[in-house]
């Protein structure tokens, strides 16, 4: 009653069939069954290469004398768009300040102090002081109360153009005030 398997080959059938007849069997049943549009000599391209279309534009550009793209000479400027460039900016010279203070108190010989009284000895006027501290504070407050306005406008409040130049003007006017009060502390 005991069956042994036996090692079967590719294909195991009842019947002994050989292995030629097998394989065209099998291609005829593929040829009948995939339609003519598959078969690969009816191939076609698709579509024109990379470089075909690099060439089609630029002959077009090159050809009718106009600029590639509007320059931004030709915008007028607005309280909005200044104030995102002047936003992203600042953005920049924070991170920029941040990393040499950082730096700096990393690399440099001494401490804080000394680099205090280096400051103390050099016998600088109270107004070059002040001026020197508004410079400093006037970016970081700038960056911050435009940085609420744009939290603001993350919750759909003051998105439409009059409230936008509102915005715009209460920003500058509350970062000249508070820039003014730190840099007289």
């Amino acid at each position: 009653m005991g069956v042994e398997a036996k090692p079967s080959g590719i294909l195991e059938t009842p019947f002994p069939v050989p292995r030629q007849q097998l394989r065209h069997v099998g291609r005829h049943c593929l040829r009948n069954h995939f339609s003519p549009q598959l078969c690969v000599r009816n191939a076609v391209p698709l579509g024109t290469t990379a470089k075909e279309e690099m060439e089609r534009f630029w002959n077009k550009n090159t050809g009718s004398n106009r600029p590639l793209s509007p320059h931004i000479t030709i915008y007028s400027w607005s309280l909005p768009m200044a104030m995102s460039i002047c936003h992203r900016g600042t953005g920049i010279a924070l991170s920029a300040g941040v990393s040499l203070f950082g730096m700096s108190a990393l690399l440099l010989p001494g401490n804080f102090e000394s680099y205090l009284e280096l400051v103390k000895s050099l016998y600088l006027g109270p107004a070059l002081i002040h001026t020197a501290k508004f410079a400093l504070v006037f970016p970081l407050m700038y960056h911050t109360w435009n940085g609420i306005r744009h939290l603001m406008w993350d919750l759909g409040k003051g998105l439409k153009i009059p409230q936008l130049y509102q915005s715009g003007v209460v920003v500058l006017v509350l970062t000249v005030l508070s820039s003014l009060g730190l840099a007289a502390m």
